[in-house]
């Protein structure tokens, strides 16, 4: 089973299908959380108001198996994964989309699930090595 936390546009059922295709695993349910953020306020609160929307306890976001699609502006994407690594412990995997070459009207496909908790691990080994 795997959990979608979608910061992003809505997934469709074929990106659904290529997320249950990579992991092996049925989506059991994809929540969404509106990102609307005012650039000319402060990032903080405005990630603190988002958080507070989300459904999952502390307990369900370090047992069951998440996956972030996180919202396209970097800002909000890095201060949101900096966020759940401080409520999981770890570094949750992300989907990565691509559009899909010269379909119309423009749609977007999953290209890879990013593991960033085994980006952070590889990347210790260099920090002592």
């Amino acid at each position: 089973m795997t959990i979608i936390l979608n910061f992003s546009h809505p997934l469709t059922e074929e990106n659904l299908a290529q997320v249950e295709a990579l992991t092996g695993n049925p989506v059991e349910r994809v929540i969404s959380i509106p990102v609307q953020f005012d650039t000319n306020q402060s990032f903080l609160p405005q990630l603190e108001q988002m958080m507070g929307a989300l459904s999952l306890s502390s307990e369900e976001l370090q047992t069951l198996p998440v996956l972030i699609n996180p919202p396209a502006l970097n800002f909000i994407t890095v201060m949101l994964m900096a966020d759940l690594h401080g409520r999981m412990g770890y570094f949750p995997p992300v989907l990565r989309l691509r559009p899909v070459a010269g379909a119309l009207p423009p749609r977007f496909e999953v290209a890879e699930i990013l593991n960033l908790q085994a980006v952070r691990e590889q990347a210790r080994k260099k920090r002592f090595g």
